[in-house]
């Protein structure tokens, strides 16, 4: 049977099945507020797995995940002692988010190294893999959808707007104008900090994005080589093979 794999993020988790060969076809995904004993085993009703790995990011609801999936399998929680197959280039491994641990093993994986992995969640984050492979650090920035609704709670007379591309950089109404301010605002914040992290990596990094806002991002940033929905719960599953193996 499987592994069930689970990215528990700060706005989303996602579930996903995989084995040696890959991610299979079921998927699920619970708003991560609303994680409880009784709404994880709700989704996973009827779903069979031999070993579950979890990537969190939310120690409460991590509580809640380990004890509603070690009812039926072993459960591992990724941390920077986990068979990662890279290594860590960093004073205090303890303090690297496992979804940034996914996305450097997911990269090596299924691109290459060296790399960065931009992933557009409610931070942005960007993780750095050297050419060993090693994770070496990054940068953190709030998120597209972060900052957008805090100028929205902020100021009296701006409205919560859909991020979308605008029509054009001069706005000829607010919400056109907040989307312009938000979209080339925030890829003129991505094109800066990679041009920065270019400086300082070493050779010719593979630029990879994932996460809610990549595709509306990356179609602006030519630096951005590919977007990849997927390379966090694959990250999962490549650890989930040498830990279960």
């Amino acid at each position: 049977m499987p592994w069930l794999l689970v990215d528990n993020s700060n706005t989303r988790t996602k579930f996903a099945l995989g084995d040696a060969s890959g991610l299979l076809e079921w998927r699920g995904t619970l708003a991560t507020p609303e994680i409880s004993v009784e709404t994880v085993a709700e989704l996973l009703d009827g779903v069979s797995f031999d070993a579950a790995l979890v990537g969190s990011v939310v120690p409460a609801k991590r509580v809640i995940l380990a004890e509603v999936l070690g009812r039926h399998a072993p459960v591992h929680l990724l941390g920077p002692e986990s068979p990662l197959g890279l290594g860590i280039d960093y004073p205090k491994p303890e303090q690297i988010g496992a979804d940034r641990l996914a996305n450097a093993v997911g990269v090596v994986h299924r691109h290459r190294a060296p790399a960065i992995v931009i992933d557009f969640g409610t931070a942005v984050t960007f993780d750095v893999v050297d050419a060993s492979p090693a994770w070496v650090g990054g940068v953190i920035a709030p998120g597209l959808g972060s900052m957008s609704e805090y100028l929205t709670r902020r100021t009296a007379l701006l409205p919560v707007v859909e991020l979308a591309e605008p029509p054009s950089a001069i706005g000829k109404s607010t919400v056109h104008a907040m989307q312009a301010g938000a979209v080339y605002g925030y890829r003129g914040l991505v094109k800066e900090i990679l041009a920065k992290l270019r400086e300082e990596l070493p050779g010719d990094p593979a630029i990879i994005a994932t996460g809610g806002d990549a595709a509306l991002i990356a179609a602006g940033v030519p630096e951005i080589q590919a977007v990849d929905a997927d390379i966090t719960l694959d990250g999962l599953r490549h650890v989930a093979a040498a830990v279960f193996r």
